[in-house]
């Protein structure tokens, strides 16, 4: 039976990354009935926003999709779709597996974590308030003095629901794969009422899983143990934004954004994109690392039941890293290396493996 997943190929390079992934996943020989929709900058000139509804619709309709990256805007213009996409149909998990391939140039070769991060609160909730509103005015009158008058505000929501769920999914996913210990990752000695609920509701859902070792790490001290000592973890939970922060941290433990694929999921839909950006600066030059969207199709593999597939295709990129001839120049020692390949070539490579 062939899988229906929506294909969302994003801008910048998001095309030609999608691509290449389109072509390796088809050649897993798992069928796929692909829903080929347009998101991004560059159909913002003609839908009038970068979120087309008919995407959301697919997502709905297929439960499964695949994206390629897509450009957010700093400090201006539309809001991360990203953010949106998971907002929307509530993809509250974003699962982030951060693994050590050999072959990948790096000062780590011992670390194999996976990053659950919560997706939906904190403050990537949107809850902001410029200086000038009166809404603003009106929280720097009730902090009595503690906020300065010309600050803008942005509220950090952390829920029992929300934290519970992304706990849960976190314990849950340890005991699917095997894994052994969850460390809670959140600044509880500062916010003791946010953060310090996230720890609470971690010690209650610990308690339904005797199995699994437990443990709870400030922030600032899980950004020193894992340059120090990553082998020491396992699977990493947390609040929104630090997940989104200590996720990049350990890419860059194993070699970069390039090999940091990501899955979102929620109760209904599961969206799987890799961690880095669209770099419009390479677009069209058939030059991009396709890893991290290719073992973002992997972990989808894994969503869909399709194990042997999955397992494949992880093998058959772990070959070709190994292997280290047909890489893109980001894998090379010399990144001016003439025998770097493009983002098709590694693709096809990767095939040739499977």
């Amino acid at each position: 039976m062939a899988h229906n997943v929506t294909l969302i190929r994003g801008d910048g390079t998001g095309p030609e990354l999608v691509a290449a992934a389109k072509k390796v996943l088809d050649a897993t020989g798992v069928a796929f009935n692909w829903d080929v929709v347009e998101a991004g900058v560059d159909i913002m000139e003609t839908a009038g926003t970068p979120l087309p509804p008919n995407v959301v619709e697919s997502i709905r309709k297929n439960k499964v999709a695949l994206k390629g990256p897509i450009t957010t805007p700093i400090g201006t213009g539309f809001r991360s779709v990203n953010v949106a996409l998971r907002k929307e149909l509530d993809l509250y998990a974003c699962i982030r597996p951060c693994k050590y391939y050999p072959g990948i140039r790096s000062k780590y070769t011992d670390v194999d974590l996976v990053i659950v991060r919560e997706n939906t609160e904190d403050l990537y909730a949107g809850v902001e308030y410029d200086v000038h509103t009166p809404e603003a005015k009106q929280i720097i009158d009730m902090a009595g003095g503690k906020i300065r008058e010309d600050a803008a505000i942005s509220i950090k929501p952390i829920s029992i629901t929300g934290s519970r769920r992304i706990i849960k999914k976190a314990f849950e996913y340890a005991r699917q794969y095997g894994r052994k210990k969850i460390s809670a990752v959140a600044k509880a000695n500062i916010m003791k009422f946010t953060d310090g609920l996230f720890f609470r509701v971690g010690q209650e859902v610990a308690k339904e899983y005797p199995d699994i070792e437990y443990q709870e790490v400030l922030v600032d001290n899980m950004c020193m143990q894992l340059v120090q000592k990553p082998e020491l973890y396992d699977i990493l939970v947390m609040e929104n934004l630090y997940g989104d922060i200590l996720s990049d941290l350990c890419a860059g433990l194993v070699g970069g954004l390039g090999v940091a694929p990501g899955a979102n999921i929620g109760d209904d839909c599961a969206l799987f994109e890799p961690t880095h950006g669209s770099a419009p600066k390479y677009k069209g030059m058939n030059k991009v690392n396709p890893c991290a969207l290719l073992l973002s199709g992997m972990l989808m593999l894994r969503y869909l039941k399709e194990t042997d597939a999955a397992d494949r295709l992880e093998n058959a990129i772990a070959a070709v890293i190994a292997e280290g001839k047909d890489v893109t120049y980001d894998m090379k020692a010399d990144r001016n290396d003439p025998t770097a390949v493009g983002t098709s070539e590694m693709a096809d490579a990767i095939i040739a493996k499977l």
